[in-house]
């Protein structure tokens, strides 16, 4: 889908904003990729980059075919566009299509402009050869080390970090008091033995509605990073040795025990958690709105409490996965004011606020995240101190064949699950398969 957003139909969509999404400060002007931190926030002029004049330029964005964030992003869009006096052309997929769609149409040198990715697709998306650097646009903002971290492939900074979190552990507190547990489990060995207390509450209720269907059985390869496995150690794959056999191993007694469920995935899993009939899942920040709507108690929210994931040994960092959306510049006509449009809808401090306070997405700068509106979300500080904060990319997104990677050690962990394989003869070829994708 593609439409272009007329200076007349910006000014229609500011006064939407205005009413619908609380616009407030999101038509400050667009900085420059000179400007200092000092001017981050001023809504002082920009200065384009694309010879002296702004162009015009396509913003893809999966979002803008979600019921919830398109306002606010056509809203931002919209800013940008009447500051700089273009027009923008918005591109929208599904999620689930968005990367096979993007891809096409850089590859058919249909695209070019700004584009929404999600920061696992990085390596994919630079393969094509096609993204700009944006080491000069990220100089100076402000962004989070870990942010950054989470825009780069192989040393290049090709993406500015819109919201960074990662994949944890979220709690039910009211189940949690109702068996009896007081104290967060920190080790394996407690963290299991706290499932079995919550196993008593009984009534159906799954102590931890973790992943075990195929599609999203990826979860695993952050328990074989707890054990001790690096997945991927000097260009050679690791799973098959040791921790990621134990982990596997561990998985299954769970399963065996009735623990975690059969034939969940991460809508399954939200779904069970909503309805209060799982008492943990795993998910990124975002999962939060979702099934605080699905939720049939009025106070769901209030009952939510992200924990650190539990490790082997008193001691280790818990282990996290970077989840988030990054903005990525591919080069063509119009990209270096896509460019300033991707470097101030990312750092400009009150426009990350106010995408904060709209959808709950953490913002990526300090500046942003010591604001109030974040610092007193009770649920995003515990989750970005106990979660995000120990976050490590996922060695596999290196790799353009990173999703193959993922779905070949899922088989082969499924298999384990409904018995048809042991742990190490699966992790074995779990290991093979993904080595020959590399």
């Amino acid at each position: 889908m593609s439409t272009t957003y007329s200076r007349r139909r910006l000014l229609q969509l500011m006064g939407l904003g205005a009413g619908a999404v609380g616009f407030g400060g999101l038509a400050a002007c667009a900085p420059s990729a000179s400007d200092d931190d000092s001017n981050a926030s001023s809504g002082s002029s920009s200065t384009p980059t694309s010879g002296g004049e702004a162009q015009d330029f396509s913003f893809a964005s999966w979002s803008l075919s979600e019921e919830a964030p398109k306002p606010v992003i056509e809203g931002l869009v919209g800013a940008f566009g009447m500051d700089a006096g273009v027009s923008i052309s918005p591109v929208t997929y599904p999620y689930n299509e968005y990367l096979n769609q993007l891809t096409l149409q850089i590859r058919g040198g249909q695209f070019s402009g700004a584009a929404q990715v999600d920061v696992a697709w990085l390596g994919a998306l630079a393969a094509l050869g096609k993204l700009t650097d944006l080491s000069t646009f990220a100089d100076g903002r402000g962004y989070t080390d870990a942010a950054l971290q989470a825009g780069q492939y192989d040393g290049t900074q090709y993406g500015l970090p819109w919201t960074i979190g990662a994949i944890g552990l979220v709690t039910n507190t009211e189940l949690m008091q109702q068996a009896g547990v007081t104290t967060t489990p920190t080790t394996i060995e407690d963290f299991e033995a706290m499932l079995r207390e919550l196993k008593g509450l009984g009534d159906g209720i799954v102590p931890y509605a973790a992943s075990t269907k195929v599609a999203q059985l990826k979860d695993i390869l952050i328990w074989m990073q707890t054990f001790g496995s690096p997945l991927i150690e000097n260009g050679q794959v690791t799973i098959g040795d040791d921790a990621s056999i134990d982990a596997v191993t561990w998985y299954k007694k769970l399963y065996d025990d009735g623990l975690i469920a059969p034939d969940v995935d991460r809508f399954d899993a939200r779904a069970l958690f909503s309805q209060g009939r799982a008492v943990m899942y795993d998910d990124a920040i975002v999962g939060k709105s979702a099934v605080v709507g699905e939720s049939p108690d009025p106070d769901f929210a209030s009952k939510l409490d992200p924990i650190s994931r539990p490790v082997v040994q008193d001691g280790d960092d818990p282990r996290a996965l970077f989840w988030g959306h990054a903005i990525v510049v591919v080069d063509g006509e119009g990209s270096g004011t896509a460019a300033e449009f991707a470097q101030w809808v990312t750092s400009d401090e009150p426009t990350t606020v106010d995408f904060f306070e709209k959808l709950g997405l953490p913002p990526t700068t300090q500046a942003a995240l010591d604001s109030d509106a974040v610092t007193g979300d009770a649920f995003t500080a515990a989750f970005s101190e106990r979660v995000t904060a120990t976050a490590t990319v996922n060695p596999f997104w290196q790799f353009p064949q990173y999703a193959q990677m993922e779905s070949a050690v899922a088989e082969q962990v499924q298999a384990v699950l409904v018995g048809s394989s042991s742990p190490a003869d699966a992790m074995a070829a779990a290991g093979e398969a993904v080595q020959a994708l590399i």
